[in-house]
């Protein structure tokens, strides 16, 4: 997903009609301010960054919205309004926001959605490996060599999955956490072993949990959430 916006350089040539030169002049003597400190030749702007010239404000600050929400199943992780069901009507959120990661048309559960461009690509392309938590129920009951055979990890596409661990919550339902997401990676799991699944549900992204929120609802993050989260993706 393309983050940026223009260079600082770039903006104030077209913002205010003048040449490189001119627009390089302000910048170097301290006159251009980002978000309340001096700007840089080499600055990228992005959409929430605010610009002032000498107390003027030149641009605002787009403000940052971080949502969780309960994506329903039937529901596809996409902003392309040509398809059917697509997230961006589901959502009907008055602002752009872009979600991080996906849940397949037959999974419900927990999506993060954002406008901030550096929060988004921070997650998406953080080295550390994330984890999400699942809840899955399967059409019969679970063995132990079942459970012990998803946590040891099985070959799906030609590559044995991580290690996980997984929890049995009932007869027919276990917890797993994952650390990649490989696509429709417990659904195959699961039939490898002669299961199929039920239901799917997206519990937790990382430290981010799905809490009450009932299928089809949205709320924006507070702000303890979103500092735990973007502590443990920069961990």
């Amino acid at each position: 997903m393309k983050i940026l916006n223009s260079s600082l350089k770039y903006f104030i040539v077209q913002k205010l009609n003048v040449s490189n030169k001119v627009a390089i002049g302000y910048i170097l003597s301290g006159r251009v301010l980002v978000n309340g400190q001096k700007g840089t030749l080499s600055q990228v702007l992005l959409p929430e960054d605010e610009v002032r010239m000498d107390e003027e404000v030149l641009k605002e600050g787009r403000k940052n919205v971080y949502l969780a929400y309960h994506k329903p199943r039937g529901i596809e992780s996409t902003l392309n309004v040509a398809i059917e069901n697509n997230l961006l009507e589901a959502l009907d959120f008055p602002e752009s926001v872009f979600p991080v990661g996906r849940l397949d048309k037959e999974s419900e559960g927990l999506m993060l959605l954002t406008n901030d461009g550096r929060t988004l690509f921070n997650i998406i392309h953080a080295e550390k490996q994330q984890e999400k938590e699942y809840r899955v129920t399967v059409d019969k009951p679970l063995t132990q060599e079942a459970i012990d055979r998803l946590a040891a990890g099985i070959v799906i596409m030609g590559k044995r999955t991580r290690p996980a661990n997984v929890r049995q919550v009932d007869e027919q339902t276990f917890n797993i956490i994952l650390t990649q997401g490989l696509n429709r990676q417990i659904r195959r799991m699961c039939y490898k072993l002669g299961y199929q699944v039920l239901k799917l549900v997206r519990v937790r992204i990382i430290s981010l949990e799905l809490g009450e929120l009932a299928p089809g609802e949205w709320r924006h993050l507070q702000q303890s959430e979103l500092s735990s989260l973007l502590q443990e993706v920069s961990a």
